[in-house]
């Protein structure tokens, strides 16, 4: 199976306010390992960012004014995703983007998913897993300890790689149901460097006094009800 991890960076959050991409980060995995393959793309937008955006990335006017323009990269981009599975966390907000790319370009070139096999949408996948709890790019990494320490800003390619850790890790468990991976999972692993041998159990037993008790109430159960409860008593 070959999928695109994917990852975009923008001047705003409103594709209908006329914002556009300006950062492109995909990472190929190929049968869920990275191929070494990637493409990484910064973006004339031929605008500025808003400031929020800013803020969250970085890239400024100044530097992506001396970038290519999305219709100069735009075969080489969709070469790269040809035909494979799609990997975005909150699909929505960068297809929306990359199709309103698509569709300046001329002649149009349809819709992203158009030229790919489809799309795994990682925040719908960790909503179901861990509902009512955060699932930011940021929690996640958290929560499965992917290090991302080195995330000063945000960036389309760093996030990209990132989110491939995260995917691997919501996914691992079909993984190795539905591929059958020779390797063992952890609690295989763990198991099986248990050495059972070299358990010692401590044996505590009971005192004189304390076996007089457990007969005595044995025996006034057993009057009581009539009823031999222990194997080699009578009730009186």
């Amino acid at each position: 199976m070959r999928q695109i991890v994917l990852d975009t960076e923008t001047t705003g959050l409103e594709v209908k306010a006329g914002n556009r991409v300006i950062e492109i980060g995909c990472v190929e995995l190929l049968e869920r390992r990275p191929s070494g393959r990637n493409f990484h793309r910064y973006l004339n937008p031929d605008r500025d960012s808003e400031p929020g955006a800013l803020r969250v990335h970085g890239l400024t006017t100044e530097f992506l004014s001396e970038q290519p323009r999305f219709d100069e990269v735009v075969d080489e981009f969709l070469d790269f995703i040809d035909g494979a599975e799609l990997v975005i966390h909150n699909a929505p907000f960068d297809l929306a983007f990359l199709d309103a790319e698509l569709e300046r370009c001329t002649p149009g070139r349809g819709r992203t998913l158009d030229h790919a096999a489809g799309v795994v949408d990682t925040l719908v996948m960790a909503r179901e897993m861990f509902p009512g709890q955060r699932v930011t790019l940021d929690a996640l990494c958290r929560r499965f300890d992917v290090d991302a320490s080195h995330r000063e800003l945000h960036g389309a390619l760093l996030d990209a790689g990132l989110l491939l850790d995260v995917y691997l890790a919501l996914t691992s468990g079909q993984y190795d149901l539905a591929l059958g991976s020779n390797e063992p999972d952890l609690s295989q692993r763990v198991v099986r460097s248990l050495d059972v041998a070299a358990l010692q159990v401590r044996v505590v037993q009971a005192s004189s006094a304390e076996q007089a008790l457990h007969d005595a109430r044995l025996a006034a159960l057993e009057k009581a009800s009539g009823v031999r409860l222990w194997p080699g008593t009578a009730a009186g």
